[in-house]
């Protein structure tokens, strides 16, 4: 590798490197301790060198070196790991830089044309394999270590790499952490002892910064059971977010494909780099706190002042940039933050470059005023070019008019403070609504209504009226403390829609979607899929007491929603609890308007809650039992296991409350949900267990604590909700509330956010992360664990077996997937299938398996074997196979009788293993996870598999000539290289003469007025395989199609005439103790493992 030349001082420093070539200009050396005559003390004192300092001599044990003969300096200029690339480049500096130099007269010149030429190649080579780091030089040598030491595919990214300790036991080994795309590695090298790691990142269960007596702070790393700490690293929370979003992209890409397709930024793992990385966790947290759609990135940071009209004074704060978005949140403290989409923009003026300021103006006569900030003709041209307004002269009268209008908005406010009624926005009417907010229709407000609980909610309106008067309304408002206290009080009926729609960002979702719900109305009007069947079953089940959804105009608006988006996204369809949600939706929105909302909840606010394995709600769930390890420590005392409030408050999360409150006290914390997100479900949940707390530490078991919380839901109450008897809901537990007297929901939540407000967003999302990893690897446990109990059953591995078993062939699913970045292996798997369907592997991946688990490791055909074998296990032939079908050809090549492994290897030779297409590629290949599941088919198959009885040998069919042929041969094959090989030759020809001759006789017996020479094919058949035992005629499928159809295109019926069965088979090579010995001599099955486990990543980076 050409290095960028640096000087060195000394040639032979210390002594540690070898001259190997030297010519008038160059030096080729080796380091001492490697190649020939290494080792010793020296090679033990070297290889520690290497390994700590951090310096051009540990990258690689070879180097070439520039110098001139009137000079003392050397300049380093390449350096390689194997004889073979350092000779390459000495060549080449022979052939094409030697000749050239001779034309110089003086050592600088000549210094200055070696160092221009390798900085070209180092610049040529970067134009298209390297990306820009911080320090390309050094990069450049980090990545040489990464792939010298550990092997990996070429096509490996190394993303970054740190100095740190790993603590091997309880002594600390300093070394390297290498991070790539796929791998966890560290190596370490002192005085002999080499420690070398690599963990793949979807074989981590959790990963997490810790502290403790020895150990101030250290990166904890647990996978396969095992911990693993490093420490003493010099950037350990940069280390350890990098970590987090490696393993986080892992997990992503492999496990939950559904989240993964929707980030197309990081679909190429050929591509992700570490600031690709952060760039991208900076966006994803912008879009998480300002409830932007997923397609908006973070593009630009920008420190300014805010003029906030309702303070009168300037708050600090950043703003954001978006492709469609300019977004601002304060950073004093004020917790005020606005968001601007760019549709609202109508001009950007700078009034005053002294203060650095510029003016956005939106509509509804409404301004904002950024100043101090540090680049603001840049950003005001950017927010020009985004929102599509023009400064060129030809606009110059409408620019001057709206600077007018812009500068006397600034001058009126600045001059009259108390006056805000210009900072009123306008509220918007949507154009695309096909019906009403069913509350509005079932339960229309009297304006003439004197009742106390009415007088109430009109305080409450005049309330937030007052509050969009100072503050903005619509798109636009400012967000601050005061909006949080009002929504605490809780939010009045008739703006509970519009507000949801705002804090959600639904709003702009809709906004930038017109007619895109109808369309999907009508698309998906009339489908049929399980999806629609579900919704169909639960449609009256969704609110039943409500009169809105005992009527057809309720739940046709519910079955539209739920269809619409169904059908918009698939992965998701349809998951129950969805219909609760949306059915409260409906009551305050319109319906277009609570379809975005519910595009909001499930894809934006709670990922992955709805789907098969409800990974997000799981999450959370174990996010809220660390929150009650934190906050409830004495609750924690009495219930050590915590798992109960898990399956508990399920139905929390998932229905928002909803399905365990009454309607109208369940719509308070829908409201606190929309707009501070899960953490408000999280406050709720602790505040309920603090209520119930001492009621809980006196329980005996879950039942009582379950009927506690049940009695303590029925007996909340919303006091100011102003709707009718007949809309509230009934109490759904027990009616007998004596244990607990009457708790105001407001009062409820009150006392969360006091209590728990201090529960920071950014220690959600960090919990989160932190718990997805044990979660998915949860989840896959079960499943290997089922899967391993249904597969014991029908072999004779253990279990410890099966469970090596089952990480080697889940390992070669995922090592198609790592490197590619649409790979079709990725395809097959799908956790909403069976357990035994979910990982499947394609004959390409199977193949590579086989090869390492075979038990003749001598076998010559291994492609052709490891094929047939493909199409025999392959029971539906849809060119995948499952891990049962696997173990069972491994089971019994590794544990059958003699007759069954025989039975085995003569299958291979029959229809469909051996009759192959004219060019071997499987044809049949279907999509999974796509449309509905065919559920009778599954019953049919289940079905089948009961009543199918065991196989015969009498049930199979006869083997005719070809066939036999090549199977004489698979034999010769497989019997080759064994220590007996010449005594197993032998007794394939002779049992292969008696068949044949058994054969004849049987003929001549059968027809005897026919001519002798009608047996001449069958002696030439004979002679063919006596006289070329190793021979393979079919290295290739399309080899043995070759053989076969010249023998069929023939008129000769010889070969129909004469075949055999598989008893005359089975008869003759039990008269054969050699062959019967070695099929029946055991297999080592633990020590196959172990060498496939080792084995398995290192045949892929030798491809």
């Amino acid at each position: 590798m050409w290095l960028k030349p640096d000087e060195i001082l000394l040639k032979n420093a210390f002594k540690l490197w070898v001259t190997e070539k030297d010519n008038e200009y160059f030096v080729l050396q080796r380091r001492r301790g490697y190649g020939e005559g290494g080792g010793g003390l020296t090679g033990l004192l070297v290889g520690t060198l290497d390994t700590v300092l951090d310096s051009t001599s540990k990258v690689a044990p070879y180097r070439i070196l520039h110098h001139t003969p009137d000079s003392q300096v050397y300049w380093s200029i390449a350096c390689g790991v194997t004889k073979e690339e350092i000779f390459q480049h000495w060549d080449w500096l022979q052939q094409n830089i030697m000749r050239t130099l001779s034309v110089f007269d003086s050592s600088e010149d000549i210094t200055s044309f070696v160092q221009g030429k390798i900085r070209g190649l180092i610049a040529e080579e970067g134009k298209s394999s390297l990306v820009l780091e911080e320090d390309p030089e050094k990069f450049r040598e980090a990545l040489l270590r990464f792939e010298k030491w550990f092997e990996l595919p070429s096509e490996e990214k190394l993303v970054t790499y740190y100095s740190c300790s790993y603590w091997k036991g309880k002594v600390p080994c300093q070394g390297w952490l290498y991070l790539s795309t796929n791998f966890l590695c560290f190596y370490s090298y002192l005085l002999g002892s080499e420690v070398k790691l690599v963990i793949s990142w979807d074989e981590i269960w959790r990963l997490e910064k810790t502290a403790n007596v020895i150990l101030t702070e250290s990166v904890h790393v647990l996978a396969h059971g095992e911990d693993h700490y490093f420490s003493m690293l010099l950037h350990l929370n940069e280390t350890f977010v990098i970590m987090e979003q490696l393993a986080d992209y892992s997990i992503k890409r492999l496990f939950d494909k559904e989240a993964f397709q929707r980030e197309p930024a990081l679909s190429d793992p050929l591509q992700i780099t570490k600031r690709g990385l952060e760039a991208h966790a900076k966006s994803e947290q912008f879009r998480t706190f300002f409830r932007l759609p997923k397609e908006e990135n973070l593009l630009e940071v920008h420190e300014s002042f805010l003029w906030v009209p309702f303070s009168h004074f300037n708050t600090l704060g950043k703003i954001c940039l978006s492709e469609n978005y300019l977004c601002f949140a304060s950073q004093d403290g004020s917790q005020c933050h606005i968001i601007i989409p760019m549709r609202e923009v109508v001009n950007v003026e700078k009034p005053d470059s002294s203060s650095r300021a510029l003016t956005v103006c939106v509509r509804g006569k409404r301004a904002l005023r950024f100043s101090e900030v540090r680049d603001y003709q840049r950003l005001a041209n950017t927010i020009r070019s985004r929102c599509g307004i023009s400064p060129s002269p030809q606009h110059s009268a409408s620019t001057e008019a709206i600077r007018g209008e812009c500068q006397s908005l600034i001058n009126h406010f600045e001059d009259n403070p108390e006056d805000v009624t210009l900072m009123v926005g306008q509220k918007d009417s949507s154009k695309a609504v096909s019906t009403e907010a069913l509350m509005t229709v079932f339960h229309p407000q009297d304006v003439e209504n004197l009742d106390p609980k009415m007088l109430k909610e009109k305080m409450k309106e005049q309330s937030w009226n007052i509050h969009f008067s100072e503050y903005g309304r619509g798109t636009s408002m400012f967000f601050t403390r005061k909006t949080r206290d009002l929504i605490v009080r809780g939010v009045p009926e008739a703006l509970r829609g519009e507000l949801w729609m705002l804090f959600s960002g639904a709003v702009n979702d809709m906004a930038t979607h017109p007619g895109y719900y109808s369309e999907l109305v009508e698309q998906s009007l009339g489908t049929s899929t399980l999806a629609t069947d579900e919704i169909e079953r639960d449609l009256h089940r969704s609110l039943p007491e409500h009169p809105a959804f005992q009527s057809d105009t309720g739940i046709s608006a519910l079955r539209r929603v739920l269809t619409a988006y169904a059908y918009r996204n698939p992965k998701i369809g349809y998951c129950q609890a969805m219909n609760i949600l949306t059915s409260v939706l409906l009551l305050y929105a319109k319906e277009e308007e609570a379809f975005w909302l519910l595009v909001a909840v499930c894809e934006r606010m709670l990922p992955d809650y709805f789907n098969r394995r409800i990974i997000g709600a799981l999450v959370d769930q174990a996010v809220f039992e660390d929150l009650i390890r934190e906050n409830l420590p004495q609750l924690v005392e009495h219930m050590t296991d915590l798992s109960f409030f898990s399956s508990v408050s399920l139905s929390w999360f998932l229905t928002l409350f909803i399905s365990v409150l009454p309607i109208e006290s369940a719509v308070n914390v829908v409201d606190c949900f929309f707009y501070d997100g899960i953490k408000a479900i999280l406050q709720l949940g602790l505040a309920v267990l603090d209520y119930n707390m001492e009621a809980l530490i006196t329980c005996h078991d879950d039942a009582e604590a379950v009927t506690i919380l049940n009695k303590f839901f029925d007996s909340v109450t919303n006091k100011d909700s102003p709707l009718p008897p007949t809309v509230q809901q009934a109490p759904v537990g027990n009616n007998d509330k004596t244990s607990h007297c009457n708790v105001d929901i407001s009062e409820l939540i009150r006392e969360a956010y006091e209590k728990y407000g201090n529960i920071r967003t950014e220690e959600v999302e960090s919990s989160r992360r932190r718990n997805k990893l044990h979660v998915i690897q949860t989840l896959e446990d079960t499943t290997k664990q089922n899967v391993i109990r249904v597969v014991s059953q029908e072999v004779r591995f253990g279990s410890p077996q099966l469970d090596e078993l089952y990480n080697l062939f889940k390992r070669q699913h995922f090592l198609s997937c790592y490197w590619t970045m649409k790979s079709p292996a990725l395809l097959h798997h799908d956790p909403s299938l069976a357990y035994l369907e979910q990982y499947q592997l394609g004959f390409q991946q199977f193949s590579v398996l086989f090869s390492l688990l075979e038990p003749w490791a001598f076998c010559t055909t291994k492609s052709t074997l490891s094929l047939w074998i493909f199409r025999l296990i392959d029971e539906n032939q849809d060119g995948l196979v499952n891990f049962k079908e696997f173990c069972y050809a491994l089971d019994t090549l590794y544990c059958g009788s003699f007759t069954n492994k025989l039975k085995f290897l003569f299958k291979l030779h029959l229809p469909p293993a051996f009759d192959l297409p004219e060019d071997g590629v499987i044809r049949k290949s279907p999509e999974r996870g796509r449309g509905k599941v065919d559920l009778q088919a599954y019953l049919k198959q289940w079905q089948n598999e009961i009543l199918k009885k065991e196989e015969t040998i009498k049930d199979l069919p006869r083997i005719n000539q070809t066939q036999f042929i090549q199977f004489s041969k698979t034999l010769y094959n497989i019997f080759h290289g064994d220590p007996e090989e010449e005594c197993l030759y032998r007794a394939v020809a002779h049992v292969t003469s008696l068949l044949l001759r058994m054969e004849e006789v049987g003929r001549r017996l059968q027809e005897p007025s026919s001519p002798p020479e009608s047996t001449k094919p069958a002696n030439s058949a004979a002679s063919s395989v006596e006289e070329s035992p190793t021979e393979d005629a079919s290295t290739s499928p399309e080899g043995s199609n070759t053989s076969r159809n010249s023998q069929d295109g023939g008129p000769d019926l010889t070969e129909m005439e004469w075949s055999f069965s598989f008893e005359q088979v089975l008869a003759s090579l039990l008269n054969e103790p050699a062959i019967v010995c070695f099929f029946d001599r055991p297999v080592d099955v633990h020590t196959k493992l172990a060498q496939a486990k080792v084995a398995q990543l290192k045949l892929k980076a030798n491809k």
